[in-house]
């Protein structure tokens, strides 16, 4: 079968056993929404050589090159089994994912790593500022604790700002978007279709965890201008295709939909919709750092709670 050709396989049928209790197991999804988020949905053709492979909102990108593989992102510890199945529905092979890489680390993107990796024999490269992170299983998170733990992973190569991996003639270039985590990078790559080439963004998360301080936080003293410089990046970047950690904040749902009816041009190609995502999440970024320092400074909050 041709590897750049979508197969005609059909896809793994059945759900994925979910881990419960009152006492979660490290990756485990004991709560509605995390079930929500990891429902199964159809892997399909995004773009030139990239597919998706995640859940329904939990993302994960299948990048396809004639030497080889990159899954950029891993989900749950229960979504890599969905990753391994929506490979092969695709007509690929997990023995070809010759590369793991990962945005950053959470439970709900880097808890499937280790599973991945066992599979796959790929080598895992990350940012050197969530490897602790990482290797930890999540543990000392500056925003969860140890909370939300997964299996712990050690990348093989540390990646910092601007540091590039290259397989098969596709080249994703890692650009540092700390705050989210204080390693959260976001992924770039070029992509041909149809004849032209566009620029390709694989945007971090930039939303502030709920009860996160950006003021004289202990744990994290430089967050407030970590999210300033995340910021900096994203507008900086050319962006053609916009896809990112979660399925809403592309809004995958309905673009894998006009897509599969013949939309045209293709839906993901959405500079706007990227534009638009940054702008949003930086006015909530501001608004909250905004009300924070007015905390600080002992001034009446914009909106007191009732």
């Amino acid at each position: 079968m041709n590897r750049f050709a979508i197969g005609a396989l059909a896809l793994v049928a059945g759900s994925i056993a979910l881990l419960g209790g009152s006492v979660p197991a490290p990756g485990s999804q004991s709560d509605p929404d995390a079930r929500a988020w990891n429902q199964p949905v159809k892997p399909f053709h995004i773009i030139g050589n990239i597919y998706y492979v995640g859940a329904k909102e939990i993302s994960s990108f299948l990048i396809v090159t004639p030497r080889g593989d990159v899954v950029l992102n891993a989900g749950y510890v229960q979504t890599a089994p969905q990753i391994e199945a929506n490979i092969r529905s695709l007509g690929f092979h997990v023995a070809d994912v010759k590369i793991l890489l990962n945005s950053h680390a959470h439970l709900d993107h880097a808890g499937g790593l280790a599973e991945l990796k066992r599979v796959t024999g790929a080598r895992f490269y990350a940012s050197a500022a969530d490897a602790p992170l990482l290797e930890s299983g999540g543990r000392g998170d500056y925003a969860f604790g140890d909370k939300y733990t997964f299996p712990p992973i050690k990348p093989d190569r540390l990646l910092h700002d601007g540091d590039t991996v290259s397989l098969g003639g596709t080249t994703l270039t890692a650009r540092l978007t700390p705050g989210h985590t204080k390693g959260c990078t976001t992924w770039t790559m070029n992509v041909q279709a149809d004849g032209k080439q566009y620029p390709v963004v694989f945007a971090c998360s930039t939303s502030v965890l709920q009860g996160v301080r950006l003021v004289n936080n202990p744990l994290y003293p430089g967050i407030a201008r970590d999210y300033e410089r995340a910021f900096r990046v994203l507008r900086s970047l050319p962006c053609g295709v916009f896809l990112s950690d979660h399925g809403w904040m592309f809004h995958l749902d309905a673009k894998r939909q006009a897509l599969a009816s013949g939309a045209k041009p293709n839906p993901f190609i959405d500079p706007a919709g990227y534009r638009a995502y940054i702008e949003k999440s930086e006015a909530a970024f501001l608004k909250d750092l905004h009300q924070q320092e007015k905390e600080e400074a002992g001034q009446k909050p914009d909106h007191p709670s009732r």
